[in-house]
């Protein structure tokens, strides 16, 4: 049986991870970038502006454009979606989860909001 770790492997080999500062200029120029991070979360430790926030709970059901409880962002398969988590780990399946889902610019960021917040990116209380 495969470990999560193969099944995290096996994700990030179809994604192409981009880093903080790469989710950042995306997002700038229309990128849609989804944080799954739990509201406790973004309470504890901030939220990126702009950042749509989805639980992960719900995620393809809100970014596949045939659902009917989409989000307006979710237009077609060829929207750019960037997910963000906590380190980069649940991101990396959640992103290769809409790719199965036809969402072809699917992908996460490398380290997550630990990483973005590092880097000095934009978070607000």
């Amino acid at each position: 049986m495969p470990t999560v770790d193969d099944v995290l492997k096996k994700a990030r080999r179809r994604l192409k991870r981009v880093t903080p500062e790469q989710a950042a200029a995306e997002h700038a120029h229309g990128a849609l970038l989804v944080d799954t991070r739990t509201s406790e979360q973004r309470a504890r430790d901030g939220a990126i502006p702009g950042a749509r926030n989805i639980d992960r709970t719900v995620l393809e059901w809100r970014l596949d454009p045939a659902s009917a409880v989409r989000i307006p962002e979710a237009t077609d398969h060829n929207v750019r979606v960037i997910v963000i988590c906590a380190q980069g780990y649940s991101s990396s399946l959640a992103a290769a989860s809409l790719q199965n889902l036809g969402l072809v610019n699917a992908t996460d960021v490398i380290g997550g909001f630990e990483a973005w917040k590092a880097a000095g990116l934009p978070v607000e209380p």
